[in-house]
């Protein structure tokens, strides 16, 4: 840093690279070297600077509100800090929902008891793939598998008796909302229909994300189902109690 100091645009500054970058292989996309070259490498570079640029905090106005936040929806820090808590809070309560549907899972898979029939899935995962497997091979990816396998028949079994179904305006409008959230994040805040529709067509049309599309919408018809049918509580705990028992950290 002290090298780059009362330097101006059009100034050289040498640096060395050995102990430039922590990782040495950060050299490797800056210098354009192999990796066995990299490792040790002690020879000065020399810099020419081109650009000078400076950040500086932005006003707190209402042009910087409708930026953030769309035109009009927000007009005073307040509700700026509002907002923040309000998208905060619908960022957590998606883990939650995630967390408790993991558990509601694995208690169906603990307390769920039936047979499969193994030696024929066993025989049937040597055949399915490109490349036979081996007796072990199968073994082992069976193991893999079992739990995902079980899961899948007790959530057609419980999608059978609730009578839970996907439809195509289901898909859209899954969609629609996935790809509003996105643009959000970009400053799109208020796209119109024509823009999210022709997105939304698109993206319907590569039976890959109809199928990753119709998992997460089955997830959520689920979870409904579960708040609905098992008795919970509430618990209210700490940001990092909450990060510990989601992800055991």
């Amino acid at each position: 840093e002290a090298l780059f100091l009362g330097k101006k645009v059009g100034d050289v500054v040498t640096l060395n690279t050995k102990g430039l970058f922590e990782d040495d292989h950060q050299l490797m996309d800056y210098l354009k070297v192999g990796h066995d070259d990299v490792h040790g490498l002690d020879i000065n570079v020399d810099f020419t600077i081109e650009e000078i640029t400076e950040s500086e905090p932005a006003e707190l106005n209402q042009e910087l509100f409708d930026k953030l936040f769309g035109e009009g929806n927000v007009s005073s820090v307040e509700e700026i800090k509002e907002k923040i808590k309000e998208d905060a809070e619908k960022q957590f309560e998606t883990q939650s929902n995630q967390k408790f549907l993991n558990d509601v899972t694995e208690a169906l898979l603990k307390n769920t008891k039936f047979d499969l029939p193994s030696e024929f899935l066993k025989r049937w995962i040597q055949t399915v793939g490109e490349t036979p497997l081996t007796p072990e091979q199968a073994e082992e990816e069976f193991a893999k598998s079992e739990n995902g396998l079980r899961y899948q028949l007790i959530e057609g079994k419980v999608m059978s008796q609730n009578n839970l179904q996907i439809n195509f305006e289901d898909l859209k409008a899954y969609a629609a909302e996935m790809i509003k959230k996105q643009m959000a994040q970009f400053g799109q805040m208020n796209p119109t229909d024509a823009d999210v529709d022709g997105i939304v067509q698109r993206v319907l049309s590569n039976q890959e994300e109809v199928k990753r599309l119709s998992d997460q919408v089955m997830s959520e018809k689920m979870l409904d189902l579960y708040k609905e049918k098992v008795s919970s509580s509430v618990k209210e705990v700490t940001y990092q109690e909450f990060i510990a028992a989601s992800y055991g950290e």
